[in-house]
């Protein structure tokens, strides 16, 4: 998938995934999404994790760091503010997918 194309649909992904699978860290998620997707989507730690940060910043997401063994890593859940903006998220990403397909294929208007 061209990653322009993923770029804007990004933090629903991250949100939607958190929400359903409770808390993940970042690799955890970008092999989640090729497991969803049958490796259709790819997410790149140059894309994963600077949305990531900017989540945390909104106070979408929380972070947890963690010691496992000799190394620490983050564990990212969705917030109570995640959670109400995820309706709304996903209501518009209906809607452009939607509005896409009009757009790709007319006959089905």
């Amino acid at each position: 998938m061209n990653p322009k194309l993923l770029r804007g649909s990004l933090d629903t992904i991250i949100i939607k995934l958190l929400n359903d699978n409770g808390e993940m860290y970042g690799y955890e998620i970008s092999q989640k999404v090729k497991e969803i997707t049958g490796d259709a989507i790819k997410i790149t730690e140059g894309a994963l994790y600077p949305s990531l940060h900017k989540l945390e910043g909104k106070g979408v997401l929380s972070v947890e760091t963690r010691s496992i063994g000799n190394r620490y890593r983050k564990y990212y859940s969705i917030t109570t503010r995640g959670k109400s903006e995820l309706a709304t998220m996903l209501d518009d990403m209906k809607t452009y997918m939607e509005s896409m397909q009009l757009l790709i294929n007319p006959k089905l208007a």
